[in-house]
């Protein structure tokens, strides 16, 4: 059943009452699948890191191993209160002035930027190295980890 409605300035507006029922639904599936699609494909091509045990002292790192990121990603690594940390980026060692660290929580925090050894992340693959050692709370205890991600 059609009818008219003014519509927008002025003109007649025909609309339909009549809805097709399978027409809908066809799009409505059309549209969840190519949403699952869409989801699926971008978690295959961005999978998330490997579920990497690390050594001990260390707590976490950001990315993980094996990880996807974008190129604003900074790189956080947690060790306990009393370690002192050691930055090695694609083979060049970062100077402390600038790794951020919390020493009241053991975090530090390093991200490309202006005036910085590496202005930002080149895409591709890139290695991290660690190397600590505890510097009070008790004796000795160095230690190295490396991990690879990819910047895209």
């Amino acid at each position: 059943m059609a009818g008219t409605v003014a519509g927008r300035f002025g003109h007649a507006a025909t609309y339909d009452l009549a809805v097709d029922t399978r027409r809908y639904r066809q799009i409505t599936l059309g549209a969840v699948a190519s949403l699952i699609a869409l989801i699926a494909s971008v978690w295959a091509v961005n999978p998330r890191g490997e579920d990497a045990p690390l050594p001990a002292p260390v707590e976490s790192v950001f990315p993980l191993p094996g990880d996807t990121v974008v190129r604003q990603t900074a790189l956080e690594i947690d060790l306990p209160v009393g370690y002192s940390l050691d930055l090695n980026v694609d083979g060049v060692t970062i100077p402390q002035a600038e790794i951020g660290s919390t020493p009241s929580t053991g975090r530090y925090i390093w991200q490309p930027g202006p005036f910085k050894l590496f202005e930002t992340w080149g895409t591709g693959d890139h290695t991290i190295t660690i190397r600590w050692d505890r510097v009070s709370g008790g004796g000795p205890d160095p230690g190295e980890f490396t991990w690879k991600f990819r910047v895209i």
